[in-house]
């Protein structure tokens, strides 16, 4: 039983810092709004998604990330 909850523990700590660096990695919501009032808007029709790709790979490994994290923490508070 000891082992099992060593595994959970090993497995939790990966995924915390996984779920750090990945919110880390994803651009803030409010970058668009300040280039918007600071006249930065220079998107043309072909760079407009360039970088969403990332941001939406990103948004869902945080969801599966966190969702992980969540059942390793129910699962060790139960052992």
């Amino acid at each position: 039983m000891e082992v099992v909850k060593i595994i959970l523990t090993i497995l939790e700590v990966i995924s915390s810092v996984a779920l750090i660096l990945v919110v880390l990695f994803q651009s803030g919501k409010e970058a668009g709004l300040s280039s918007a009032i600071a006249g930065g808007n220079q998107d043309t029709y072909l760079s407009k998604n360039k970088g969403g790709n990332l941001d939406k790979m990103l948004a869902s490994a945080t969801k599966w990330i966190a969702l992980a994290w969540i059942l390793l923490t129910l699962s060790l508070s139960m052992i």
